[in-house]
């Protein structure tokens, strides 16, 4: 039997002498909601934002007992990757059709000229002001999650800033 750590109720690893998939299991339970979110506002899709929680806890389950403190940084870093890696693939799934499909109805609970101002952002701008912004990390946070400098998330998190602020959907007085 494998002993490894303890996942406490904030995300934390304990010393303990469980065994590691009863750890990964408590930190799935206590942390996936939040890290679903983080999927969710990178992809603004929920069967996306699940399929990518999934396919990063599957990797993080295989990279578990080389995770030492806390866990959730890296399984956060796991999930910016591996959304990285899927805007990276050139073929998206899209399929060409004979006739359009109909216009899903929006919700009107969501705040859709935020999301359509943040959907206009580079992927890269849009991953770092979810995680700044959206997931309060600190610059040095983001910064390892996204695998770059401190700097570049300065100067990501600037231009992002810049182009929101002028984006129409944001505009005063915008008539929608």
């Amino acid at each position: 039997m494998t002993t490894t750590s303890v996942v406490d109720s904030g995300g934390r690893v304990e010393p303990g002498d469980r065994p590691a998939s009863a750890t990964f299991d408590e930190f799935v339970a206590a942390r996936s909601r939040a890290l679903l979110r983080t999927a969710y506002l990178l992809t603004h899709d929920h069967a996306l934002a699940e399929d990518l929680l999934q396919a990063s806890l599957a990797k993080a389950w295989f990279a578990w007992k080389r995770i030492h403190g806390e866990p959730e940084p890296y399984v956060r870093k796991i999930l910016v990757n591996t959304y990285a890696s899927w805007w990276r693939r050139k073929w998206h799934g899209e399929q060409p059709t004979e006739s359009l499909p109909e216009r899903a109805v929006e919700d009107a609970t969501e705040p859709t000229d935020l999301w359509t101002a943040m959907e206009r952002l580079p992927r890269r701008m849009r991953a770092v002001v979810v995680l700044r912004y959206f997931e309060d990390l600190t610059e040095a946070q983001t910064a390892d999650a996204l695998g770059c400098s401190v700097g570049t998330v300065k100067s990501q998190t600037s231009k992002a800033l810049a182009k929101l602020r002028i984006d129409p959907a944001l505009a005063e007085g915008d008539p929608r």
